[in-house]
């Protein structure tokens, strides 16, 4: 990747983090010139999947009648959002951990 690659998509990789509804943006966004920037790409794919593991997990943990479960969600999640969007902002490509590299290999076909 280069650094004019990283200067053209930080701005949808750090839109990405924002909501699931950034993630559908910062796609839109990375998709409208036609050429897509490989690191709004890789950023794009680790938002989602944190997006949609955040609310399918979510789900589940909101059957739980214990502030101590969903505390440790909410945490474990915000820390996981944090490291991806620090990374977005640093210009970096790296996974989040535990996940991020399932999440590239998911959402291959999303990006270059």
């Amino acid at each position: 990747m280069t650094e004019q690659d990283i200067d053209k998509g930080r701005q949808n990789a750090i839109i990405s983090y924002i909501t699931i509804f950034g993630v559908i943006i910062a796609y839109y966004l990375n998709n409208e010139d036609g050429k897509m920037s490989p690191f709004a790409s890789f950023h794009i794919r680790q938002s989602l999947g944190l997006w949609l593991t955040f609310f399918a997990l979510g789900y589940i943990i909101g059957s739980f009648n214990s502030w101590l479960i969903t505390s440790a969600f909410y945490l474990f999640f915000a820390v996981l959002f944090i490291y991806g969007f620090t990374n977005a902002i640093g210009r970096k490509t790296q996974a989040v951990p535990l996940v991020g590299s399932f999440y590239q290999k998911i959402f291959s076909n999303l990006g270059s």
